[in-house]
């Protein structure tokens, strides 16, 4: 692919010297082919959706641009992804001069063709109004696999391509500003939800370890993600989406690490087995699709029509004598490379935020985000703060100011929607409150 380079000599001089590979290599984060703007959503747009009463009046029209820019594979292969930058439009209210670069990492995602590049996307919509609208420029990866990047598969929850993901987003991000009218302060921040709160910390991790005269990083904002890998591995809870995440986990590190498994069938039940090993990202199927439809006629692609519960759907899909090895033999190639990919254990040098949700059934926080601040703490770090939001979404969502109990007839709507819908709005506002400190 024919590398569409922009900015100074001295800033592509700079991006090089990050690069890796041979000479023939291109620069990782320059852009393959030039940025597009693809729609603006205005400011009053904006003040009309739901966010308003959270965000605030929005001071900027917002610019979303398409990037498709070189990168790198888990391996160190030559590749690229797509991403969404969100550019604040300079007007009487909103003043564009040396802007913060917020890079941003998406929670899963089980469709493959999906862009943030696009104006009519709930999530980027999000984005654009706790952020740009206020006045900081986002890039948003796509990640590797999905969109326009060649990559053949997704390294889901594999920190370090996630990292190198994101980094390479603020990369092109910094070759696109000139060309679609952003003024960058040199200030760079890190958030994500979800698999994206993952993706941020490594991208956080590694940007200050081994970039650190590169960026100059003064946040970073983690919002309920799954730092604590290894240790939910052990946990018996069994999470809300299960069949979906946790084969994208034992897919992905099947094919960064070949240590899951020497047969397929050792680790899933028929029919899944069959098929299950390339089903996500998918070109076609959505969350709802995948469990009302299937390879044949009467069949599913995966457990959750029917109701099945957590541990219903765990045991449909996968072998019983793997998930017990998983939980008890700590040489489980699943449980070494979970501890690889675990977030524990280092020192974040800029401000750090952990958001969560006490009631979230799909990454809990007693799992996750707790364990992560008991890590921080137990090393004397007050950089690093967490923050509950439990209490926001009871009082917004639930009956009478507080969680439905199990069994009511609310019970299954909140339970659904608290991790994806319900949870990412309060976690972003103090994500934002953090940022204001350092921009």
């Amino acid at each position: 692919m024919k590398s569409f380079q922009l900015g100074a000599l001295a800033a592509a001089a700079t991006l090089l010297a990050g690069c890796g590979g041979g000479d023939d290599a291109p620069a990782r984060g320059s852009l393959v082919e030039a940025p597009a703007t693809v729609g603006t959503l205005t400011a009053a747009q904006i003040d009309a959706g739901p966010l308003s009463t959270l965000t605030g009046p929005a001071k900027c029209d917002v610019k979303v641009v398409a990037l498709n820019y070189h990168t790198i594979g888990p391996k160190g292969e030559q590749t690229n992804a797509s991403a969404a930058m969100l550019v604040p439009v300079a007007s009487a209210t909103c003043t564009t001069t040396g802007e913060p670069l917020l890079a941003y990492a998406k929670g899963t995602d089980v469709q493959k063709p999906r862009t943030l590049a696009n104006p009519a996307d709930g999530e980027t919509f999000l984005l654009a109004a706790v952020y740009a609208a206020q006045g900081y420029v986002v890039v948003a990866t796509d990640y590797l696999g999905y969109a326009k990047s060649s990559f053949p598969y997704h390294p889901y929850l594999h920190a370090d391509s996630e990292a190198s993901s994101v980094i390479d987003s603020l990369r092109a991000a910094r070759y696109a500003a000139g060309t679609v009218g952003a003024s960058l302060s040199g200030k760079v921040m890190f958030t994500g939800y979800s698999q994206g709160g993952h993706s941020s910390m490594a991208a956080h991790r590694a940007a200050e370890r081994d970039n650190a005269t590169e960026f100059n990083v003064v946040a970073g904002a983690h919002l309920a993600g799954p730092y604590n890998l290894s240790g939910s591995f052990k946990s018996p809870a069994v999470i809300a989406g299960y069949q979906f995440f946790v084969p994208f986990i034992v897919n992905a590190w099947q094919n960064v690490y070949g240590n899951v498994y020497t047969d397929i069938n050792t680790v899933y039940r028929m029919p899944y087995a069959s098929y299950i090993s390339t089903l996500l990202p998918s070109p076609t199927l959505t969350y709802t699709t995948l469990v009302t439809t299937g390879p044949t006629v009467g069949t599913f692609w995966l457990p959750g029509a029917a109701g099945e519960t957590p541990t219903q759907a765990r045991d449909l899909v996968f072998q019983a004598a793997f998930i017990t090895d998983v939980q008890t033999n700590n040489n489980n190639g699943l449980y070494l490379d979970a501890k690889l990919n675990d977030e524990l254990g280092w020192n974040p040098k800029a401000k750090t935020l952990l958001c969560g949700g006490a009631g979230d059934p799909t990454v809990p926080p007693a799992l996750h985000r707790d364990v992560a601040y008991a890590d921080f703490q137990s090393r004397g770090l007050t950089n690093v703060t967490e923050v509950d939001v439990d209490a926001f979404i009871q009082a917004t969502y639930g009956p009478g100011g507080v969680a439905p109990l199990p069994g009511s007839p609310q019970f299954a709507t909140y339970y659904g929607n608290y991790h994806g819908s319900y949870e990412p709005p309060f976690c972003h506002a103090d994500a934002k409150a953090l940022f204001d400190t350092v921009k």
